[in-house]
């Protein structure tokens, strides 16, 4: 790999601005991914939904999101990243009336699949699009900061802003309150956001691989969600496994042989970029069992409302504001990308180990607020490190599908942490129920697993970025994530 030349042309004005769009149509789509749990009951109270259909107005839209964002990123390397972000504005704007609208449980179904769609177009290409339009690397690292933001602490304020809306107005306003954000949305994206052109389709118009990685990542995380249901030994999950498996082998294959791959493979010649990938599944498998159990252990165990669980989890967002935006930017410039990354998984990994240890009777003040302090703390620092870590392309031409390939990551991530911790955890509750177990010791029993589990992942992402991501000092990205001059190769 090589670096092209930087260019002599001066950044454009309309960069920040730019980035605070890019950074809302973000948090938008985050936002819709928690906000619409608060609301599942109300749902499937006016609309008739079953216990069963009801996790199909979560799961369509998963589906769509995760099985698109790996083409989706390419679309935006080929055809333009803006061009590609307001067709996905578009596209989630009109599908979140179509879902407020909804008067039937399929309609809902359908718009939420449509939904999950333009989240996966805006979401791949939001990312390249920052590294793009952030060259130098003091601002690169800032624009990376408040990025890192947005996506941690969306998921939470969806929660609470998913609760007051319900409780306050109706079901619909969950879906209805993107309208007038995305509108807005895309009226400062047509005059704001720097027109950046692709390369064109003919560089990338793989339709056999774009075929291949959407129904493999379609159908890998089908499989996970439903492994609930069937259990993870199941011969049905075991095939539909061995079937995602063979889809996306077939796409590596036919990417190493096309001539104009969907996915260049060169991308994974650096370390740095398959390492930083690998510790992001890994991180985000852990957060989001934590997030999921949390929630759980706040109103099964603590007896905590809808709203009030939402804003108990305030104090981890707030310390990730903090920390990202005020403190990241420097520590990494000041001790570089790696040591602040390391630093801060090890905090993650410590509060997910203090989790592990709540009791039945557990105090908020006492038991959860130290660790959601510690885990911003650690979180806030760490994730900027790692998005520039695997953003750290070669060439502004791969900037979209190094994009959408740390978002699939995120999503894999997630639906794996979920389906395995909640499935453990279950687990553990039924035995210790079986075992004559009260109902609040065999739930707080089977939440210390997952936290335990959780930090485990964090901590063997701890030993990835040690190792995987050592390099040598003349070949090592910059601490904003810019490339090295040529492969990057580790030593030792």
């Amino acid at each position: 790999m090589t670096t092209p030349a930087p260019s002599s042309a001066p950044p454009p004005p309309s960069r920040w601005p730019a980035l605070g769009i890019l950074c809302a149509g973000q948090l938008m789509i985050i936002l819709d991914g928690s906000i619409v749990t608060v609301a599942l009951p109300t749902i499937q109270q006016d609309l008739g939904f079953t216990q069963a259909g009801l996790a199909w107005v979560v799961n369509s839209y998963l589906l769509a999101f995760a099985g698109l964002l790996l083409l989706s990123g390419r679309l935006g390397d080929l055809l333009g990243g803006k061009q590609v972000f307001i067709v996905g504005l578009v596209v989630f704007t009109a599908a979140s009336l179509a879902c407020g609208l909804a008067s039937a449980p399929w309609a809902l179904v359908t718009f939420r699949f449509i939904q999950g769609v333009g989240g996966a177009l805006v979401s791949a290409v939001a990312l390249g699009m920052i590294i793009t339009l952030f060259q130098d690397s003091g601002e690169r690292a800032k624009a990376l900061a408040a990025y890192a933001f947005v996506a941690a602490a969306g998921s939470s304020l969806g929660l609470i802003l998913g609760g007051v809306l319900t409780q306050s107005l109706s079901w619909e306003w969950v879906f209805l309150v993107n309208v007038p954000i995305g509108v807005v949305a895309v009226i400062l994206t047509l005059r704001v956001v720097p027109g950046l052109r692709g390369i064109g389709v003919r560089e990338g118009a793989d339709i056999s691989g774009a075929v291949l990685v959407t129904g493999g990542l379609m159908l890998l995380v089908y499989t996970i969600i439903k492994a609930d249901d069937h259990s993870w030994g199941d011969g049905r999950t075991l095939g539909l496994s061995a079937v995602s498996l063979v889809l996306l082998a077939a796409f590596v294959l036919r990417q190493a042989r096309a001539a104009k791959p969907l996915l260049p493979l060169h991308i994974f010649r650096s370390r740095i970029i398959s390492g930083a990938n690998v510790i992001m599944l890994l991180l985000v498998a852990g957060l989001f069992g934590y997030q999921f159990c949390t929630a759980l252990y706040l109103q099964n165990v603590l007896g905590y409302d809808a709203l009030k669980t939402g804003l108990a989890f305030l104090p981890a967002p707030v310390t990730i504001a903090v920390v990202s935006l005020g403190l990241s930017a420097r520590l990494n410039q000041r001790f570089g990308a790696r040591p602040v990354l390391v630093g801060g998984l090890l905090l993650v990994a410590a509060a997910l180990a203090l989790l592990a240890r709540v009791p039945g009777d557990g105090q908020y003040a006492v038991d959860i607020v130290p660790a959601f302090v510690l885990l911003g703390l650690g979180f806030g620092a760490a994730m900027p490190a790692l998005m520039g870590q695997a953003m750290s392309v070669s060439s502004p031409s791969d900037a979209g599908i190094a994009s959408g390939l740390v978002n699939t990551t995120q999503q894999v991530g997630a639906s794996i942490g979920t389906a395995v911790l909640a499935t453990l955890a279950a687990s553990r509750t039924a035995s210790l129920l079986a075992d004559g177990g009260s109902r609040v010791d065999a739930l707080t029993g089977g939440f210390r697993l997952a936290y335990a589990l959780s930090a485990v992942f964090v901590a063997v992402g701890v030993l990835v970025a040690v190792f995987l991501l050592r390099t040598s000092r003349s070949k090592e990205p910059d601490d904003a994530g810019h490339a090295p001059s040529d492969t990057t190769v580790a030593t030792g």
